[in-house]
């Protein structure tokens, strides 16, 4: 169950703003106000069921009115014709609600439905599949909590979640004359002692020289699979190792077989593709 925070009512506001701002009138030309029906949440593909609790929001935020029901809770597999959440109460309210109630369950369920194909993929391997900060702006909590439903693992939540030196920050410091392990020890001699310093890393040298300056997560960026297994051996006992850029489901088992212990997966929330579902009315 997704606990509907003040946080999520103000983007579900701002959602239904955005589409009866200047009203309906389709619907108030068309359908009595005294009509009153329900309505289910209809799952027309395969896949995992994220985000029903704020679909079913948008519908009490039209019309506290309305009543709702939820028959399958969020990381239920979902089959063809699955039977997911009824609303029932006034019909225009209910038509009013819909493509919004939709648009969320939707997007939320077909990044569940991603993350999960990726967790599946590597099983009987000892990584965690995880998320990065490439969201939909005003999204990133329900995008994360979508995630978590399709049995993967968060990042950072946003940039004061923990240090993560990339290479830009590299590039940077380096133009004051810093090398890669004088901007690792530049970090741990200014953090708190509660946050754990991360470096994206690009080759075995720069490895060498990340653990050497005491980084405690390392970020095997775009590297092959020979030296993701060599550094991994490098790291083993001394830093958490985190494989990331460009990884795709075709590729990831080799990437988890190599014993890293996180792969980030940013196609998951940048690409994944909408689930299939739609709001069937009684008839």
């Amino acid at each position: 169950m997704y606990l509907i925070t003040p946080e999520t009512e103000s983007l579900i506001d701002r959602a239904i703003y955005e589409d009866l701002s200047i009203g309906d009138p389709t619907t108030d030309l068309l359908i009595p106000p005294d009509l009153q029906g329900a309505a289910t949440f209809v799952s027309k593909a395969e896949g995992v069921l994220a985000g029903i609790d704020v679909g079913l929001a948008v519908f009490k935020r039209v019309d506290p009115a309305l009543e709702t029901k939820v028959l399958l809770q969020d990381g239920a597999l979902l089959r063809p014709n699955s039977l997911i959440a009824e609303v029932s109460g006034s019909v225009a309210s209910i038509l009013k609600a819909e493509r919004t109630a939709l648009n969320f369950v939707r997007r939320l369920s077909g990044i569940a439905t991603a993350t999960s194909e990726y967790v599946r993929e590597v099983q009987g391997n000892h990584v965690r599949i995880i998320d990065t900060r490439k969201t939909t702006p005003g999204l990133r909590t329900l995008e994360k909590y979508a995630i978590r439903a399709g049995g993967g693992h968060n990042h950072r939540q946003n940039l004061g979640d923990g240090i993560l030196i990339k290479d830009n920050h590299i590039e940077a410091l380096g133009k004051m004359g810093l090398s890669l392990g004088d901007v690792i020890r530049k970090a741990h001699d200014n953090k708190s002692h509660t946050i754990n310093v991360e470096v994206e890393v690009e080759n075995l040298p720069q490895v060498d020289e990340a653990l050497a300056a005491g980084a405690e997560i390392l970020l095997l960026d775009n590297m092959d699979l020979e030296d993701m297994a060599t550094a991994v051996k490098m790291c083993e006992g001394r830093a958490i190792t985190e494989a990331s850029g460009t990884i795709t489901l075709e590729r990831v088992r080799a990437v988890a077989e190599t014993g890293v212990d996180l792969i980030s997966v940013g196609a998951l929330t940048h690409s994944s593709p909408a689930l299939d579902i739609s709001l069937d009315l009684a008839t």
